[in-house]
């Protein structure tokens, strides 16, 4: 049992979505690209995302509105959270000038969204990162201009995987600038496998393509080239728990492996950060045994139908000891948020 005082706000959640009531209008003189997004009304307070004159989702005014979202953190159990773009918005596959005017539309509304929370809104950023110098340049906008904490990112990006060292000069900058960045699963690997209707791709597919995302950064040694970047992965990180041991010991067996990778695998994952996103008690205790008590923060997926309405209590009733919930409940997202300097 907990020995923990109940906390009734003091939560950080650290995976948290924006879509903004309006889009931009495609204003270059030409075609608009098919993937270029909208919005048009549905019934009473949403509206759907059309892509290509479909409606890719139905999301409701909580996307946008800033006094619902505080109102339902402060039910959460949250005094702060971390805001990005619905996934789908971050455009990797359009040509990169295109995706650059809407993804700096999306910062200047996360920016705005920051501004009228008092505080209690941090925002984390989006960068066309199939193109490099582009993202760069969003990158700097992003945290020096817009004051954010970070930025997201896909798990990969059209294919590529995170790991892949082109992404060096990004990772440099998000140390070089102290952005922390999080990692959001992206057009999921292995969509041809499922079986079953269309949400499968989040419940199933999104895990599979975090895990091998994180597993790329160690085998990589990523964390190796930058030892001060911050780096989070959703959802728990995925299927990198239990893919982890199976590394270490290919690690210690295989002489190309121990090669490959310059430091042991269990020891890189130790300095990578995670959500608690995985809706189950004994796997978020497995996740502190394996990753350690201070690399897991709150994440709820808020306001989208398949979040985690109880981050909090579910910590609470997980029997940690109280340093132990208080770090998954606030200090570490505080720290990798640069909300604080504790180290």
């Amino acid at each position: 049992m907990s020995h923990l005082s109940p906390c009734s706000s003091c939560g950080v959640d650290v995976h948290a979505h924006i879509v903004p009531e309006h889009l931009p209008h495609y204003l270059k003189n030409k075609v608009a690209p098919a993937s270029w997004p909208s919005m048009a009304p549905a019934h009473e307070c949403h509206r759907h995302v059309m892509i290509a004159g479909s409606v890719y989702r139905t999301v409701s005014d909580k996307c946008w509105s800033v006094p619902k979202r505080l109102d339902d953190m402060q039910a959460m159990g949250l005094a702060t959270q971390a805001i990005s773009p619905m996934p789908e918005l971050l455009s990797y596959w359009m040509e990169a000038p295109d995706a650059q005017l809407l993804l700096r539309y999306l910062n200047e509304q996360i920016a705005e969204m920051v501004a009228r929370s008092g505080r209690r809104l941090v925002g984390l950023g989006a960068v066309p990162l199939q193109d490099l110098d582009l993202a760069i340049a969003e990158l700097h906008h992003v945290v020096q201009t817009l004051g954010f904490a970070g930025v997201e990112i896909g798990s990969n990006i059209n294919g590529v995987v995170i790991g892949d060292r082109r992404f060096d000069p990004f990772f440099a900058a998000c140390e070089s600038l102290g952005a922390a960045v999080f990692v959001h699963a992206i057009k999921p690997a292995g969509m041809d496998r499922l079986v079953g209707p269309a949400p499968l791709q989040q419940v199933l597919a999104y895990p599979t393509d975090v895990g091998l995302a994180a597993a790329s950064c160690i085998t990589s040694n990523l964390i190796e080239r930058h030892p001060r970047l911050r780096l989070a992965f959703s959802h728990g990180g995925g299927t990198l728990p239990s893919l982890l041991p199976r590394l270490q010991q290919g690690w210690q067996v295989f002489p190309k492996l121990k090669e490959a990778i310059e430091t042991s695998p269990v020891d890189q994952a130790r300095r990578l950060h995670y959500d608690t996103l995985v809706f189950d008690t004994p796997t978020l205790a497995h996740l502190v045994q394996v990753f350690g008590a201070s690399q897991l923060m709150v994440g709820t997926d808020y306001p989208f139908n398949f979040h985690d309405r109880h981050p909090v209590q579910r910590i609470e009733a997980a029997g940690f000891d109280t340093e132990t919930a208080q770090a998954l409940i606030h200090r570490n997202a505080e720290r990798f948020l640069g909300l604080r300097d504790t180290p």
